[in-house]
């Protein structure tokens, strides 16, 4: 991973509470573990930003190598690498993704 996309992706981490690396774009997921993040996020009403790897194949490989993660969609909450769309889904589901929000300082909808 190059020094420019190191910086560049803690750059977005650090300026960013709630980033989420992904295939496509918020408006348009270009995969069904993307989309499912982007509808976790949305239903919650949280706050987020989103980086396209897609667009980017040097950031596509360099998040990878960042977080030591095989996989994208990656979620980061106050820097700090969350999980994939699996791992985002079941802390979701068992309230761990709204607690950690809430700890964090992030505003979100608890789910119902």
């Amino acid at each position: 991973m190059s020094q420019d996309i190191a910086e560049k992706i803690k750059t977005e981490i650090t300026a960013n509470p709630v980033m989420l690396y992904m295939k496509g774009t918020a408006a348009f997921p270009q995969c069904g573990f993307s989309a499912r993040l982007v509808q976790i996020l949305k239903h919650m009403n949280v706050p987020f930003q989103t980086a396209n790897v897609l667009e980017d194949p040097a950031l596509r490989d360099g998040i990878k190598q960042f977080s030591s993660w095989p996989t994208i969609p990656q979620l980061y909450i106050q820097g700090e690498f969350i999980g994939g769309s699996d791992i985002v889904t079941e802390m979701f589901q068992s309230g761990e993704l709204a607690e950690l929000l809430a700890a964090k300082g992030i505003p979100h909808q608890a789910a119902a």
